[in-house]
Parts: C-alpha cells; structure tokens; sequence
C-alpha cells in the first residue's frame, strides 16, 4: 500500500502529464488549423493578384507558368467544359477532365472554394483553391495547390520545440515533486515518532515539524490533545453539572404546570367549602359560586386540552385537514368572540378578501393565541391586518425586551413570570409549531414599552391544492 507522500507524488504527476497531453493535443489541432487557414487566405490571394491581369492576358499558359515561377503555386485553369487549359506543372494534354472535381463544382455557388484531398500519385496531401471567373466570353475556374507536407514543415519544427520544452517542464516538475516527498516524509516521521512516545504516556515529548505550515497545526492540535487528558476530571464534573441543569429544568416545567394549576383548583376548591360549610347560603349566591367553580373547571380542561395539543404539534402527530375558507371572514369570527371576553377592548379588522387553503382549526387557534396575547399585554386597541398575503397582529402594549424576543415562543416560557393568565407559556410555543406544519413561521417585530407585531405570511397557502380528508 503506498504511503500518503508517494499518492501525493503520483496523483500530482499523473495530474501534470495528463495536463501536457491534453494541451498538447489541443494545441496540435488548433495551430494545425491555423496554418491552414492562413494557406488558403495565402491561395486565395494569389488568386486574386492573378485576375488583376487576366483581361489583358492571352496566353494562359504563359500567365500559369509565371505565376507558378514567383509564387511556386501550381496553377490549373480550367473551362466551363471541365477540360484543363493551362497548367504550370504537368502537360494538360494528360489530364483528366476537371468537371466533377469539388472545388470546381463549389465554385459555381461560392466566391472561393476550397478543398483538402490526398494525392495517391504523389502520397501526400493537396489544398486546393478555386474561383470562377469570366474570360473571353466564356467562364474559366483558376485553381491553385499547395503541398500540405511542405506547409507543415515549420508547424512539425514549432512542434518539436514545444515538445522539448514540455519534457525540460515534466522533469523539473519531477523534482520539485521528489523533493516535496522527502519533506512530507519526514514531518510525518516527526509526527508518527510524537505519537509513538505520547502512547507510552511520555507527555512530555517533544515535535518539531520543519516545512509545512499543515504538519505544524496537526502537531499543535496533539500538543493540546495532551494537555486535555490531564483535565477528564474537569469534564466528568462538567458532565455532572449538565444532568442537574436539566433535572432542574425538567423541575422548573412541572413547577410551571403545578403553578398554573393551583389558582384555579384552589378557587373551586374554595367555593365548593364555602357552599358546604353555609347552608343557609341565597341560592343567588350559590348559583353565582357554582358558575365560579364551573368555570374555573372549564379553565383546567382548556389548559390541559392545550397543554396535549403543544405535545402532539411539537411530535408531529396532529392531522392537518386542508379545506378553502375566506381568511378575512375568519378574522372577523375571531375578533368578534374575543370581544365578548374583552368587552371593553377594541379590535380592528384591516383586511380585503383573501381565500386560502389550509386547516381552518389551525389558523383559527393561531390568530386566537396572537389577538389573545396582544389584548393581555395591551391597554388599547389591537388590529389585525391582512396584507400582500401576510397576516398582522398589531398592539401598542408594553412590548418585548430585545433579549426574550427569540425566547417568547419557547415552550412553558413567560416574560413575566409572576403574572398568572392561564396560558402556562405554551400559546406562543403552539402558533409556532402550527405555522411551521403549514409551511409558515412566525415573525416578532417589538420595541419595548410601544407596543409588538406578530406576523406570518399565507402565501404559500394560496396556490395549495385542496386535500380533504374522506
């Protein structure tokens, strides 16, 4: 199996030569490419200087054989017939008729036509450049060729230079890299013969890596992993410290529950002895006395009601039954049966028509909990708002201090922790968990002493397909 500085040395060179391939056969094609791409603007400008004096020109063998003199071009000129009728290198009177030849044919539809074809005669490849022209009325295709072996020549030269110089790179880098291998082996030695003395119990034992600034943070890291065995007892203490943090928290959430409960036990508690203890009692009062003890037991049955609900909704385990309802209608219920229990508070609704879809139950306990909250810990009015698909509920009551703002919706959590509302601190804690099973969260926006804002937004409610439970 290799070690970790020999895979390093291997993928690096194996990287770096599969690099110079790649950009090597890259720049094969493309500079290839180039060179011939210059060789046809090269023939097609010669091309061009040639029809500058084929008017004035009567001997076309004449101008094909000084063109080919000057520029080492061979030059065919050929008839609209096929038949060659000039041509500075072979006797025309030997050649094939040129009428189905590529270039000749392209020619008829394109200014210049040009084409690369291999010549079994001479076993090497020609490039052909063609152009029609009009001569002694009657048409004619000039076509010039160059050997592609001879134009390769200086790209085979430039080649073989770069490939030199990609071998002078490949064993530098070979080097370099051999050199690196040495140095990675022997921080690691450093850092193996460290953990071999450190696992014989010599604390004591010194590393000193030399090249890399990597080994250095691994040695430093062990140098503490040393010093933290020395300190168990201290995180066994901790540890211990942990449990009865939440031994006392699970005592402060039963304290919570049992607080919540004893006002109203000890109210029915007090009226039952009352009726009890007079017998004599107006039945006025008695009635009056029993409607306190029917009410506050209506209060332990919604508190322990709500109490099963946070618990089902914090698991997971409460259905959602999906059905389209009018939002603002619903605002307008709530804020209407809430009234009847704050008759002397104001509630607004500031709303237009929204339809969504979702479990009517659950948005119902929600904008009960957030109006509820805001009449308890308000003096004035409270609005709800719907708007651009977000629900608002507004007060100008004491506010939230900036500290319990990310704290309020804890579950058993209060602010003020010496009031009794009935809530145990799970009504915050409920709309969250709700919200969150309806796609949805929960905003605060509070300034202490002015007054809260509680806020979620029923967008993704709108586009909802309904599901309605059989």
């Amino acid at each position: 199996m290799l070690k970790i500085h020999q895979i390093f040395v291997v993928k690096f060179l194996t990287l770096f030569i599969g690099t110079i391939i790649v950009s090597s056969v890259i720049s094969y094609v493309s500079l290839k490419s180039i060179i011939i791409k210059h060789s046809k603007n090269h023939l097609q400008n010669a091309i061009s200087v040639m029809s500058i004096n084929l008017l004035d020109t009567k001997n076309l063998d004449i101008l094909a054989k000084e063109v080919h003199d000057k520029t080492g071009l061979r030059v065919s000129i050929i008839n609209n017939d096929g038949v060659v009728i000039a041509e500075s290198n072979t006797d025309k009177k030997f050649m094939d008729n040129h009428g189905q030849r590529y270039e000749v044919i392209e020619a008829n539809s394109r200014e210049y036509s040009h084409i690369i074809r291999y010549s079994k005669t001479l076993e090497v490849d020609f490039l052909y450049v063609a152009k029609k022209f009009s001569y002694a009325g009657g048409d004619i295709y000039i076509r010039l060729s160059m050997r592609l072996d001879s134009v390769m020549e200086d790209f085979y030269t430039l080649w073989s230079k770069l490939i030199f110089v990609f071998l002078i790179i490949l064993i530098s880098v070979y080097f370099i890299t051999k050199n690196m291998s040495k140095q990675v082996t022997f921080d690691i030695n450093e850092i193996t013969s460290y953990l071999s003395q450190i696992s014989g119990k010599n604390y004591k034992a010194i590393v000193k890596t030399r090249y890399f600034n990597e080994f250095l943070h691994i040695s430093l890291l062990l140098k503490n992993l040393v010093k933290n065995l020395d300190k168990r007892d201290k995180q066994k203490r901790k540890y211990t410290a942990k449990l009865r943090l939440m031994n006392k928290q699970r005592n402060d959430i039963l304290s919570a529950i049992s607080h919540e409960f004893k006002n109203p036990i000890a109210s029915i508690i007090g009226y039952a002895q009352t009726i009890q203890n007079d017998s004599d009692m107006p039945e006025s009062i008695q009635k009056k006395f029993l409607g306190k003890i029917s009410s506050n037991g209506e209060k332990i049955s919604k508190m322990l009601d709500r109490l099963a609900l946070s618990v089902k909704l914090e698991n997971g385990d409460l259905s959602i039954k999906n059905n389209e309802f009018d939002l603002k209608l619903l605002c307008n219920e709530v804020a209407t049966n809430l009234r009847s229990k704050y008759q002397n508070r104001e509630i607004i609704v500031e709303a237009d028509e929204c339809t969504i879809i979702a479990d009517i139950t659950m948005i119902e306990l929600v904008l009960i909990n957030l109006v509820d909250n805001a009449l308890k810990y308000s003096s004035s009015e409270v609005k709800i708002i719907i708007k651009d698909n977000v629900v608002y509920v507004e007060d100008t009551g004491i506010g939230i201090r900036k500290e319990h703002i990310n704290r309020v919706v804890s579950k058993f959590y209060r602010v003020d922790k010496n009031s009794w509302d009935n809530s145990m601190g799970i009504g915050l804690a409920m709309v969250s968990y709700i919200l969150k099973s309806l796609n949805s969260s929960l905003e605060i926006e509070s300034v202490f002493g002015k007054g809260s804002t509680f806020s979620f937004s029923v967008k993704e409610m709108i586009n909802e397909q309904v599901e309605i439970d059989s």
